[in-house]
């Protein structure tokens, strides 16, 4: 098999499908691929020679051609975002030399190599779609060789041919563009058996695309409704006499029900100030009606590896089962806690607001019948302003003046609510006590700015700093980061 010279329609599938729109790659499953590039042969021609022709030929001069195009197909498996499984075959070119002899005569060797490889790939992720990976494992390459002499230089042997299994590696970058289409650059040493007992190398750089294997949707979600019973159908009355006929109507059965959707910082487990109003709500409704039950179902990004994800959605799915029972006095047998990992996504892992969407609880909680109807006691209302820092910065910037005024106007027109200021960091300081340090500032300077310029009590304001324990974006991009670098101001206000 030969490969046809194909960088450039390469360059041109890669240029059609980059504005496609970003997914994420990290799914476990099949793909294809295919690469084309240059080969580079490192074979010890000279060697060759004296194999060929024994101590009584000396080389006078010797050119070669270690210069050709190669290519390879592979099938491969991906079990997470850091291992692959790749075979494949490759074709690695042919190779040539011609030695000029003494006695007087040429020997011109032409060497051919393909075969197949068993590869094991590890990634080395930079962001989302971009990563760096190496790999290790053996090939089995299939080496034949063509071997001419003129004048005085015989050859005995002139199509030895040789198959050896023997290592090779590599290492590449690679992209994705969607969820299924990728592109990768790579340069890989074979070793090889040249067929007449020497060892050399042979070096491939190539371009390649890898396809992924379509994978399966995940189901629907149930879609509950409510049920009224439908009147009963009675027979008309006969012709012949007729007479008035009531019929029955059963009472309409109105269905009370309620929802619990809430979401989880990076890599965390537990339930924030503002998540208790949402669970508030569901515990008074649970409260009243003690014959329902709830499903608390856990769920996580795409970041870490599918045990790890597991683990943190089932933590976070029965700390709020908990969180339930012990604040609402709830029985344990009504909650069921179950983690999902990463395996039902309700947005795109490629953004940060659809791994944001992701790291949630959701929960089926059952409907109860009560004619007498039911108006549930509303939580406190959480209002919360977010405020972005620069880098290491805790001053406050003039560009929130007009919200800060909104927060103390609201607190001043009703005296009786509570404000709790939270500083927050990214992940780039050099110790978790200075990250401490300058989210606890940047609360205290909002704190301070509420008091000395719009005339609120201090002694309703609280600042609380947590360093760089509350991630809501990740810290790999710049806006990640500066999402992380923030105030944010919780009002507490009974109704």
């Amino acid at each position: 098999m030969k490969f046809p010279r194909a960088s450039g329609l390469l360059g041109l599938a890669a240029a059609a499908i980059v504005a496609a729109p970003p997914a994420s790659a990290q799914d476990p499953g099949l793909y294809v691929g295919l690469n084309f590039g240059r080969s580079h042969s490192m074979i010890d021609e000279d060697h060759i020679t004296s194999e060929l022709l024994g101590s009584a030929f000396n080389t006078l001069s010797i050119s070669r051609d270690s210069r050709d195009q190669g290519g390879k197909v592979y099938l491969g498996y991906r079990f997470n975002r850091f291992f692959d499984l790749e075979g494949g075959y490759f074709d690695l070119g042919r190779f040539g030399f011609t030695s000029t002899m003494a006695p007087a005569g040429t020997l011109e060797g032409r060497i051919k190599v393909q075969g197949v490889n068993l590869d094991l790939v590890l990634h080395l992720p930079f962001t989302e779609r971009f990563s760096a990976f190496v790999r290790g494992g053996v090939a089995n390459a299939r080496t034949e060789d063509t071997f001419t002499g003129t004048g005085l230089v015989p050859v005995t042997d002139p199509n030895p041919s040789k198959r050896d299994t023997r290592p090779k590696f590599g290492l590449g970058l690679q992209y994705d563009f969607t969820r299924h289409i990728s592109l990768r650059a790579e340069a890989e040493r074979y070793q090889i058996n040249d067929a007449v007992n020497s060892r050399g190398d042979v070096d491939l750089v190539s371009l390649g695309l890898l396809v992924r294997m379509g994978r399966k949707a995940h189901a629907a979600p149930p879609v509950y409704v409510s049920q009224v019973a439908e009147p009963a159908y009675v027979a008309p009355a006969p012709a012949v006499e007729p007479k008035l006929v009531i019929v029955p109507v059963a009472t309409p059965t109105q269905k009370y029900c309620t929802i619990l959707d809430i979401q989880f910082e990076v890599n965390e487990d537990g339930i924030q100030r503002e998540d208790r109003e949402k669970l508030a709500v569901v515990g008074t409704f649970m409260t009243k009606y003690p014959e329902t039950t709830a499903l608390i179902e856990g769920h996580t990004d795409n970041v870490g590896t599918d045990e790890h994800n597991m683990q943190l959605s089932q933590s976070r799915a029965e700390n709020v089962a908990r969180y339930l029972e012990d604040t609402f006095h709830l029985a344990p047998p009504r909650f069921t806690a179950v983690g999902y990992g990463s395996s039902q996504p309700i947005a795109d892992n490629a953004t940060e607001e659809g791994k944001r969407k992701n790291r949630r609880i959701g929960a089926v909680i059952a409907c109860a019948s009560d004619i007498e109807g039911l108006t549930v006691a509303p939580a406190r209302i959480t209002m919360a302003l977010l405020m972005e820092y620069d880098r290491n910065k805790a001053d406050v910037k003039p560009q929130y003046a007009d919200e800060l005024r909104k927060v103390a106007t609201f607190l001043n027109a009703n005296p009786t609510a509570t404000a709790t200021v939270e500083g927050h960091t990214g992940n780039l300081q050099a110790t978790p006590e200075l990250a401490q340090q300058i989210s606890l500032l940047r609360a205290q300077n909002v704190v301070d700015y509420l008091v000395e310029h719009l005339n609120v009590q201090r002694s309703r304001l609280t600042a609380e700093g947590f360093g760089r324990g509350r991630r809501i974006a990740y810290n790999t991009s710049v806006e990640g980061q500066q999402e992380n670098r923030r105030v944010n101001i919780i009002i507490n206000y009974t109704r």
